[in-house]
C-alpha cells in the first residue's frame, strides 16, 4: 500500500514538473530581450521598469485571494487557469507592436503567475513530508529554469538568424503552443492534491514568524527589483551591444539553476532555513555592490555564478520555510500571502530602479539595492526563528 502510494505520489509530481517545464520556456529570454525590445520602440529606463511592475502589480491584486480559494476549493483548477492565463500572454507578447501592448502581455503573464504558482506549491507542501521540502521545492525552482534555459537558448538562436522583430513573433507563437501543450497535459493527468472544503474556518495566519518572514520578503524584493530591469541596459552599455554575448556570459549560473536547486535544497533539510537564506541575502549584496565597476565579463560570469549558487539553496530554504509555518489546510494562504509579499516589491522597485538610472547616475540602484539586502540578512539572523517542519 505504502509503495502504491509512493508510486502515485512520484507520478503526480512528473506531471507537475514537466507542465511547469513547459511553461517556463518564455522566463529567461523575456529578462534578456524585452528591455531591449521595449527600448527599441522608444522606451525609457523608467518605462521599462514599469513593464516589470505590470506583471507583479496584477498578481499582487490576486494572490491573497487566490491562496485562500486554493484552500477552500482545490488546487488543480487554478493551476489549469494559471497556465491558461501564461498562454495568452505569449499570444499577447507575439502580436505586440507598441508598448501598450507589452504593458497587457505583462499583466496578462501576472495573472498566470498568481495562479500558477500558488497551486503548484501548495502541491508540491501536501505531497513532501517536512523533512524533504528544501529539496522538493528545488526540484520545482530547478524545473522552471530548465525550461528558461532551454527557451532563452531557442529565443536567442531565432533573434540572432531572423533579427529581433521576426525572431520576437516567431519565439512567442512557439511558446503559447507550448503553453497550449502543458494545459492539455496537466488537464488530462494533473490530480488532486486537496480535498475540497466549502465550509472550513479560514485559520489564523499572521502572526509572529510568518508576519516577520512577509515584512523580510517584501523588502529584500523591493531591493531585487530595484535593480532587474535595468542590468540589462546597464551591462549593453558597459560591456556589448550584442545580447548574445551577454547571455553567454550569464550560461553558468543559468546551468546552476537548471540543475542545483533540488540538491542545495538538502542543504536546509540539513541544517535548516535561515542560514541558506542568509547567505542568499548576503551572495546578492556583494554582487550589487560590485557590479557598477566591472571592467570584465569574465568576472560578471563569475559573480553571476556565485550568486546562483548561493540562490540555488536560499530560494528553497524560504519556499520550505513558509509550509513549515503553516498547516496543511492553509498552505494556499500562506503561500499567497508569501507571493502577495514578493509582488508588491516588485511592483515598487522597478520604477525606483529606473528613475535613480536616469536622474542620479548608472550606480544609484545598485548601492541602494546593497543597502538592503544587508538589511535583509541582518534580520533573517536576528529576528527569524525556527521551528520543526510539520510531517505533512
Amino acid at each position: 500500500m505504502e509503495q502504491a502510494v509512493t508510486k502515485r505520489r512520484g507520478s503526480h509530481l512528473t506531471t507537475l514538473h514537466l507542465s511547469i517545464f513547459l511553461v517556463s520556456f518564455p522566463f529567461g529570454i523575456i529578462a534578456f530581450v524585452l528591455p531591449i525590445y521595449s527600448r527599441q520602440m522608444g522606451a525609457s529606463a523608467l518605462e521599462i521598469g514599469s513593464l516589470f511592475s505590470a506583471f507583479s502589480l496584477a498578481a499582487v491584486l490576486l494572490r491573497p485571494l487566490v491562496g485562500r480559494a486554493i484552500d477552500r476549493y482545490g488546487r488543480k483548477p487554478f493551476f489549469l487557469i494559471g497556465i491558461g492565463a501564461y498562454m495568452a500572454s505569449m499570444l499577447l507578447f507575439f502580436s505586440a507592436h507598441n508598448l501598450t501592448y507589452l504593458f497587457l502581455a505583462r499583466m496578462t503573464q501576472g495573472v498566470g503567475s498568481a495562479f500558477l504558482w500558488l497551486s503548484a506549491y501548495a502541491m508540491v507542501s501536501d505531497l513532501a513530508s517536512g523533512e524533504e521540502r528544501g529539496s522538493s521545492f528545488g526540484q520545482v525552482d530547478q524545473r522552471l529554469w530548465q525550461g528558461a534555459l532551454v527557451g532563452t537558448t531557442v529565443g536567442m538562436i531565432l533573434t540572432a538568424f531572423l533579427g529581433l522583430e521576426q525572431g520576437w513573433r516567431l519565439t512567442f507563437s512557439s511558446f503559447a503552443l507550448l503553453s497550449g501543450l502543458a494545459l492539455l497535459l496537466a488537464w488530462i493527468r494533473l490530480e488532486e492534491t486537496q480535498k475540497v472544503r466549502l465550509e472550513t474556518e479560514p485559520q489564523p495566519l499572521l502572526g509572529g514568524q510568518l508576519a516577520i518572514l512577509m515584512a523580510i520578503v517584501l523588502l529584500t524584493s523591493i531591493a531585487y527589483s530595484i535593480i532587474g530591469p535595468i542590468i540589462m541596459i546597464f551591462l549593453q552599455d558597459r560591456f556589448s551591444t550584442e545580447v548574445g554575448i551577454l547571455a553567454l556570459a550569464y550560461l553558468p549560473s543559468a546551468l546552476i539553476y537548471s540543475f542545483l536547486p533540488s540538491r542545495m535544497g538538502r542543504i536546509a533539510d540539513k541544517v535548516g532555513r535561515r542560514l541558506p537564506m542568509a547567505l542568499g541575502l548576503l551572495t546578492g549584496a556583494i554582487f550589487a555592490l560590485l557590479l557598477p565597476n566591472l571592467r570584465s565579463l569574465l568576472f560578471l560570469t563569475i559573480l553571476w555564478a556565485a550568486e546562483a549558487l548561493a540562490f540555488s539553496a536560499a530560494t528553497p530554504a524560504e519556499e520550505a520555510l513558509v509550509a513549515d509555518l503553516s498547516g496543511q489546510e492553509s498552505r494556499g494562504t500562506a503561500f499567497g500571502l508569501y507571493t502577495f509579499a514578493y509582488s508588491l516589491g516588485s511592483v515598487i522597485g522597478p520604477p525606483i530602479g529606473g528613475w535613480l538610472y536616469d536622474h542620479w547616475g548608472y550606480a544609484s540602484p545598485f548601492y541602494l539595492t546593497t543597502v538592503t539586502l544587508l538589511l535583509g540578512t541582518c534580520l533573517i539572523a536576528l529576528a527569524i526563528k525556527e521551528r520543526e517542519p510539520s510531517p505533512s
